[in-house]
Protein backbone atom coordinates (compact mmCIF):
# COMPACT_ATOMS: atom_id res chain seq x y z
CA UNK A 1 0.00 0.00 0.00
CA UNK A 2 2.97 2.40 0.81
CA UNK A 3 4.24 1.41 -2.82
CA UNK A 4 0.91 2.72 -4.24
CA UNK A 5 0.66 5.90 -2.52
CA UNK A 6 4.48 6.76 -3.05
CA UNK A 7 3.51 6.11 -7.27
CA UNK A 8 0.41 8.14 -7.13
CA UNK A 9 2.22 11.00 -5.53
CA UNK A 10 4.94 10.57 -8.18
CA UNK A 11 1.95 10.60 -11.42
CA UNK A 12 0.69 13.43 -9.43
CA UNK A 13 3.86 15.51 -9.41
CA UNK A 14 4.33 15.31 -12.79
CA UNK A 15 1.00 16.10 -14.13
CA UNK A 16 0.89 19.24 -12.17
CA UNK A 17 4.58 20.35 -12.95
CA UNK A 18 3.49 20.18 -16.64
CA UNK A 19 0.05 21.65 -15.71
CA UNK A 20 1.67 24.35 -14.11
CA UNK A 21 4.63 24.85 -16.99
CA UNK A 22 2.03 25.36 -19.58
CA UNK A 23 -1.18 26.31 -17.49
CA UNK A 24 -3.18 25.58 -19.89
CA UNK A 25 -5.79 23.53 -18.61
CA UNK A 26 -5.96 25.88 -15.36
CA UNK A 27 -6.19 28.35 -17.62
CA UNK A 28 -8.94 27.57 -18.96
CA UNK A 29 -10.70 26.78 -15.82
CA UNK A 30 -10.38 29.98 -14.32
CA UNK A 31 -11.05 31.99 -17.20
CA UNK A 32 -14.74 29.92 -17.72
CA UNK A 33 -14.97 30.64 -13.88
CA UNK A 34 -14.92 34.33 -14.00
CA UNK A 35 -17.06 34.04 -16.73
CA UNK A 36 -19.45 32.62 -15.12
CA UNK A 37 -19.45 35.06 -12.29
CA UNK A 38 -19.20 37.54 -13.87
CA UNK A 39 -22.44 36.92 -15.87
CA UNK A 40 -24.38 36.16 -12.68
CA UNK A 41 -23.05 39.15 -11.35
CA UNK A 42 -24.81 40.98 -14.15
CA UNK A 43 -28.35 38.79 -13.68
CA UNK A 44 -28.71 39.30 -9.86
CA UNK A 45 -28.54 42.28 -8.44
CA UNK A 46 -26.47 42.55 -5.36
CA UNK A 47 -28.60 44.56 -2.74
CA UNK A 48 -30.97 41.98 -2.98
CA UNK A 49 -30.97 39.72 -0.46
CA UNK A 50 -32.09 36.34 -2.94
CA UNK A 51 -28.42 36.64 -3.41
CA UNK A 52 -27.94 35.11 -1.11
CA UNK A 53 -29.93 32.67 -1.96
CA UNK A 54 -27.59 32.09 -5.61
CA UNK A 55 -24.28 31.87 -3.68
CA UNK A 56 -24.41 28.36 -2.32
CA UNK A 57 -25.72 26.92 -5.85
CA UNK A 58 -23.21 29.41 -7.63
CA UNK A 59 -20.11 27.79 -5.55
CA UNK A 60 -20.98 24.30 -6.78
CA UNK A 61 -21.81 25.59 -10.19
CA UNK A 62 -18.45 27.13 -10.89
CA UNK A 63 -16.43 23.77 -9.03
CA UNK A 64 -18.31 21.49 -11.37
CA UNK A 65 -18.37 22.68 -14.69
CA UNK A 66 -14.60 24.23 -14.36
CA UNK A 67 -13.85 21.34 -13.15
CA UNK A 68 -15.31 19.44 -15.79
CA UNK A 69 -12.79 21.40 -18.14
CA UNK A 70 -9.54 19.73 -16.59
CA UNK A 71 -11.14 16.06 -15.79
CA UNK A 72 -11.64 15.90 -19.99
CA UNK A 73 -7.74 16.62 -20.14
CA UNK A 74 -6.85 14.02 -17.62
CA UNK A 75 -6.48 11.01 -19.54
CA UNK A 76 -6.77 12.79 -23.02
CA UNK A 77 -3.49 13.82 -22.93
CA UNK A 78 -2.20 11.11 -21.96
CA UNK A 79 -3.41 9.44 -24.83
CA UNK A 80 -1.58 12.49 -27.16
CA UNK A 81 2.12 11.35 -26.65
CA UNK A 82 0.80 7.26 -25.67
CA UNK A 83 1.51 8.05 -22.32
CA UNK A 84 -1.06 6.05 -21.07
CA UNK A 85 0.60 3.00 -22.66
CA UNK A 86 3.86 3.59 -21.02
CA UNK A 87 1.68 3.87 -17.49
CA UNK A 88 0.31 0.40 -17.83
CA UNK A 89 3.65 -1.01 -18.77
CA UNK A 90 5.31 0.21 -15.90
CA UNK A 91 5.71 -2.11 -12.63
CA UNK A 92 3.34 -0.28 -10.75
CA UNK A 93 -0.69 -0.73 -9.75
CA UNK A 94 -2.99 0.23 -11.61
CA UNK A 95 -4.75 1.92 -8.94
CA UNK A 96 -2.36 3.82 -8.04
CA UNK A 97 -2.40 5.77 -11.78
CA UNK A 98 -6.25 6.18 -10.26
CA UNK A 99 -4.99 7.64 -7.27
CA UNK A 100 -2.26 9.91 -9.20
CA UNK A 101 -4.81 11.44 -11.20
CA UNK A 102 -7.68 11.75 -8.01
CA UNK A 103 -4.61 14.14 -6.07
CA UNK A 104 -3.71 16.00 -9.56
CA UNK A 105 -6.93 16.86 -10.55
CA UNK A 106 -8.50 17.51 -7.18
CA UNK A 107 -5.27 20.42 -6.38
CA UNK A 108 -6.11 21.91 -10.06
CA UNK A 109 -9.95 22.72 -8.91
CA UNK A 110 -8.81 23.86 -5.12
CA UNK A 111 -6.82 26.03 -6.83
CA UNK A 112 -9.46 27.26 -8.61
CA UNK A 113 -11.76 27.61 -5.70
CA UNK A 114 -9.58 29.32 -3.87
CA UNK A 115 -9.35 32.06 -6.67
CA UNK A 116 -12.87 32.04 -7.58
CA UNK A 117 -14.98 31.64 -4.56
CA UNK A 118 -12.97 35.28 -3.22
CA UNK A 119 -13.78 36.82 -6.73
CA UNK A 120 -17.23 35.70 -6.71
CA UNK A 121 -17.89 37.08 -2.95
CA UNK A 122 -16.74 40.09 -4.01
CA UNK A 123 -18.81 40.95 -6.75
CA UNK A 124 -21.41 39.89 -5.37
CA UNK A 125 -21.31 42.25 -2.05
CA UNK A 126 -21.38 39.29 -0.36
CA UNK A 127 -20.04 39.58 3.38
CA UNK A 128 -18.48 36.34 5.10
CA UNK A 129 -19.43 35.92 8.62
CA UNK A 130 -19.97 31.80 8.21
CA UNK A 131 -17.67 29.03 9.77
CA UNK A 132 -14.41 28.76 7.96
CA UNK A 133 -14.18 25.09 9.50
CA UNK A 134 -17.26 24.09 7.99
CA UNK A 135 -17.62 25.56 5.13
CA UNK A 136 -13.87 24.33 3.85
CA UNK A 137 -14.96 21.43 5.12
CA UNK A 138 -18.20 21.06 2.94
CA UNK A 139 -15.91 22.05 -0.10
CA UNK A 140 -13.29 19.28 0.33
CA UNK A 141 -15.90 16.63 0.97
CA UNK A 142 -17.92 17.54 -2.29
CA UNK A 143 -15.16 18.46 -4.18
CA UNK A 144 -13.23 15.03 -3.40
CA UNK A 145 -16.47 13.07 -4.61
CA UNK A 146 -16.59 14.73 -7.97
CA UNK A 147 -13.21 14.26 -8.54
CA UNK A 148 -13.10 10.73 -7.74
CA UNK A 149 -15.62 10.15 -9.85
CA UNK A 150 -15.23 12.21 -12.43
CA UNK A 151 -11.46 10.71 -12.75
CA UNK A 152 -12.81 7.32 -13.04
CA UNK A 153 -15.39 8.37 -15.99
CA UNK A 154 -12.51 10.05 -17.45
CA UNK A 155 -10.61 7.17 -17.76
CA UNK A 156 -13.63 5.45 -19.04
CA UNK A 157 -14.54 8.08 -21.67
CA UNK A 158 -10.98 8.92 -22.97
CA UNK A 159 -10.93 6.44 -25.73
CA UNK A 160 -14.41 7.40 -27.04
CA UNK A 161 -14.49 9.34 -30.02
CA UNK A 162 -16.47 11.91 -28.57
CA UNK A 163 -15.11 11.90 -24.95
CA UNK A 164 -15.83 16.04 -23.98
CA UNK A 165 -18.95 15.25 -24.60
CA UNK A 166 -19.43 12.02 -23.75
CA UNK A 167 -18.25 12.76 -19.98
CA UNK A 168 -20.54 15.52 -18.67
CA UNK A 169 -23.30 12.69 -20.06
CA UNK A 170 -22.32 10.37 -18.02
CA UNK A 171 -20.74 12.42 -14.60
CA UNK A 172 -23.88 14.98 -14.08
CA UNK A 173 -26.37 11.71 -13.23
CA UNK A 174 -24.10 10.26 -10.82
CA UNK A 175 -23.28 14.04 -9.41
CA UNK A 176 -26.96 14.51 -8.03
CA UNK A 177 -26.93 13.45 -4.73
CA UNK A 178 -23.57 14.49 -3.60
CA UNK A 179 -24.61 18.24 -5.54
CA UNK A 180 -27.56 18.74 -4.18
CA UNK A 181 -26.60 17.46 -0.45
CA UNK A 182 -23.26 19.80 -1.04
CA UNK A 183 -25.63 23.11 -1.96
CA UNK A 184 -27.94 22.52 1.03
CA UNK A 185 -24.99 22.23 3.82
CA UNK A 186 -23.44 25.06 1.63
CA UNK A 187 -26.82 26.96 2.22
CA UNK A 188 -27.19 25.79 5.70
CA UNK A 189 -23.23 27.30 6.92
CA UNK A 190 -23.46 30.25 4.97
CA UNK A 191 -26.98 31.40 6.18
CA UNK A 192 -25.60 30.72 9.92
CA UNK A 193 -28.37 28.31 10.63
CA UNK A 194 -28.00 25.45 12.91
CA UNK A 195 -25.11 23.63 12.14
CA UNK A 196 -26.65 20.05 13.32
CA UNK A 197 -28.68 20.44 9.80
CA UNK A 198 -25.29 20.58 7.68
CA UNK A 199 -23.82 17.98 9.66
CA UNK A 200 -26.34 15.51 8.37
CA UNK A 201 -25.65 16.81 4.82
CA UNK A 202 -22.04 16.24 5.58
CA UNK A 203 -22.56 12.67 6.49
CA UNK A 204 -24.01 11.86 3.04
CA UNK A 205 -21.72 13.75 1.15
CA UNK A 206 -18.87 11.43 3.20
CA UNK A 207 -20.69 8.10 2.83
CA UNK A 208 -21.07 9.02 -0.85
CA UNK A 209 -17.39 9.44 -1.08
CA UNK A 210 -16.42 6.47 0.81
CA UNK A 211 -18.50 4.29 -1.62
CA UNK A 212 -17.43 5.58 -5.13
CA UNK A 213 -13.71 6.06 -3.85
CA UNK A 214 -13.60 2.05 -2.91
CA UNK A 215 -15.80 0.82 -5.97
CA UNK A 216 -13.53 2.77 -8.37
CA UNK A 217 -10.40 2.15 -6.73
CA UNK A 218 -10.75 -1.81 -7.35
CA UNK A 219 -12.97 -1.54 -10.97
CA UNK A 220 -9.67 0.58 -11.81
CA UNK A 221 -7.23 -2.02 -12.91
CA UNK A 222 -10.21 -3.84 -14.84
CA UNK A 223 -10.86 -0.63 -16.56
CA UNK A 224 -7.25 -0.17 -17.85
CA UNK A 225 -6.85 -3.92 -18.82
CA UNK A 226 -9.51 -3.28 -21.32
CA UNK A 227 -8.80 -0.41 -22.57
Amino acid sequence: MTSIFSDALTIAGKDLRNEFKSKQTIGMMVIFSALVILVFSFAFDPTNNMVRAVIPGLVWVITVFAGILGLNRSFISELENDSLTGLRSAPIDPASIYLGKVLANFTLVAVVQLISIPVLFILFGYRFTSSYFWFILILFAGTLGFIIVGTFLSALSANAKNSEMLLPVLLLPLLSPLMIAAVQATRIVLENEEIQNAVSWLQLMAAYDLLFFGACFILFEFLMEGS
